[in-house]
């Protein structure tokens, strides 16, 4: 039995110059921290006494005989390039985040997945590597229009800034004090725009117009460089700056394509602004999912909190582990 464990994530700046359509030329980075929601996966051998080769579990059941049968497009890739051999099995999965959320619970889960097949194939992974092989998954074999930050963010976990090039992506931690990254995760509110929505057609209108967005781009960059030395510096008054470069970025993103914002987006928006947060943006590709929102003290956190009512929303802690195997046995 195999039993991984992989973080989620919130994306904070760049996101949109982790396109390989736009880095390949521009160059990227993006600011993002893994944060303690989790995906998991776990593998176990199934008896031949079941009339099926497999069960996969997920938010729904398949019992197929050959992988040709699987439905899952995921799991389907991921088995039919990496299959574990000569027994048959049971793959399972969970989430403390329901999908489609725009917290990187897809690529989490092609992270998982790859870390888990290869695991119990005995073959050890380094986490650039596991990156690697999400993205190819993802990209290549199902032709989904995703960036690079999510598989990145979720296979190294941490606090961390990820450049992209033509030549290479390159991860290291945030030089952050951690009297300010407490300070951060103390005044973070996740709030759920009450949408469930697929990125990949909002992300590949982005990419058709990527030349149009040019400027749009260019200025994430130039946000996400000014956020870099604002949470490096030695300044421990910094939420304020920081929520201003959130709406900042927020304000592009819709630019980027029609399908990013909508009038319930706005309006809950809108409303974290006028009841406690200095900023906030939404999460993923857009249209839907989870907002973050950003207080200047805890105080106003309370506020914004008992405002909300009975939208779901939730606190986050970091991660620092990354995708990990924490049960293995045979």
């Amino acid at each position: 039995m195999i039993l991984c464990k992989t973080p989620l994530r919130v994306s904070l700046f760049g996101g949109g110059t982790d396109f390989p359509t736009w880095f390949n030329k521009y160059n990227g980075m993006t600011i993002s921290m893994a944060i303690d929601k989790y995906c998991y996966i776990l593998i176990r051998e199934l008896p031949k006494t079941f009339p099926f080769k497999y069960r996969l579990r997920y938010f729904k059941t398949e019992t197929p005989k050959n992988i040709s049968d699987v439905r899952h497009p995921s799991i389907k890739a991921i088995l039919k390039k990496y299959n574990i051999t000569d027994c048959n099995f049971e793959i399972y999965h969970s989430s403390d985040i329901p999908g489609l959320s725009g917290l990187g619970s897809s690529s989490a889960f092609t992270v998982s997945l790859i870390n888990s097949i290869h695991e119990w194939n005995d073959i050890h992974l380094s986490k650039k590597k596991i990156s690697e092989k999400a993205i190819y998954v993802e990209r290549n074999m199902l032709k989904e229009s995703v960036g690079y930050q999510d598989q990145y963010s979720s296979a190294f976990g941490g606090f961390n800034v990820i450049k992209y090039s033509k030549r290479n992506v390159g991860v290291r931690p945030l030089k952050i004090l951690a009297s300010k990254k407490k300070k951060i995760f103390k005044n973070s509110l996740i709030v759920f725009s009450g949408i469930q929505r697929k990125a990949d057609p909002i992300e590949k209108d982005k990419q058709k117009n990527i030349m149009k967005n040019f400027k749009n781009l260019s200025e994430l960059n130039k946000i996400t460089q000014e956020a870099k030395k604002i949470l490096e510096s030695n300044n421990n008054d910094f939420l304020i700056e920081i929520g201003k470069l959130l709406n900042r970025s927020w304000h592009i993103k819709k630019k980027l394509s029609h399908m990013v914002s909508n009038s319930k987006i706005e309006k809950l928006y809108n409303f974290g602004i006028n009841n406690g947060a200095v900023g906030g943006k939404l999460l993923g590709a857009g249209g839907g999912g989870y907002i973050l929102f950003l207080t200047e003290n805890e105080k106003n956190q309370k506020r914004l909190v008992k405002s909300l009512k009975n939208k779901v929303h939730f606190r986050i802690s970091g991660n620092e582990a990354g995708s990990e195997i924490i049960y293995k046995s045979f």
